[in-house]
């Protein structure tokens, strides 16, 4: 299961802004997953193949970057991802720009080398609520991708919106997470609107994960 979102946040957390200093310190983080499925922008890449999934992050400062590696998608095989970016909080405002480049070694229906396939990320968050912006900068058909969320105690809710320029499988999904614990979690996600998209999986995807952070 994807988790660009937990990625970004817990680079944030882990590098909170701070006044200017000559010299920080370099944190290093990672943590391991187990999914019952893939689950990427409301559609089950592995048509409920289970997923393993790793990263490795440093940060100084507001500053971060790392990798992140996932099996799990039936179509494209196994992918890496390298990122950096630049989170700062003011007050309840946090802010996150970054850049994803996606890597697919396998030679599947993708076989991308570094810089191939990339994105740009901004997202804002007020609160329990946030806001994240997807731009295809590299790669791909030029799509953008929109999420709205929010969190309240142990429950998320999601609403992503797709827009391909070169398609018409475009589409909305609604997700509803649950997280037991700092480890397990449960997601329920449907498509809402298909706008004709004959590519799109409509069907109920619900995933188990489990994540550990190693120390």
């Amino acid at each position: 299961m994807k988790t660009i979102k937990t990625l970004l946040a817990t680079a944030v957390a882990a590098s909170t802004f701070a006044a200017p200093a000559v010299m920080a310190e370099v944190e290093v983080a990672a943590s391991v997953a187990v999914a019952s499925s893939y689950l990427w922008r409301g559609q089950d890449l592995g048509d409920g193949s289970p997923a393993v999934s790793g990263d490795l992050v440093a940060s100084m400062g507001g500053l971060y970057g790392g990798i992140w590696g996932s099996s799990g998608d039936d179509t494209a095989g196994n992918e890496y991802d390298l990122f950096v970016g630049y989170g700062a909080e003011f007050g309840e405002v946090s802010v996150d720009l970054s850049v994803w480049n996606y890597v697919y070694p396998d030679g599947g229906v993708r076989d991308d080398n570094f810089g191939d396939l990339s994105e740009a990320i901004l997202s804002v968050g007020f609160g329990p609520v946030s806001v994240t912006y997807y731009d295809n900068i590299a790669g791909g058909s030029g799509y953008t991708y929109l999420t709205v969320g929010a969190e309240f105690g142990a429950f998320s809710f999601t609403v992503g919106q797709t827009d391909n320029e070169d398609s018409d499988d475009d589409y909305t999904h609604f997700d509803i997470g649950y997280a037991y614990n700092d480890n397990v979690s449960f997601t329920f996600s449907q498509v809402v609107d298909e706008d004709d998209a004959g590519n799109v999986d409509d069907d109920l995807n619900f995933v188990v994960s489990y994540s550990l952070p190693i120390q």
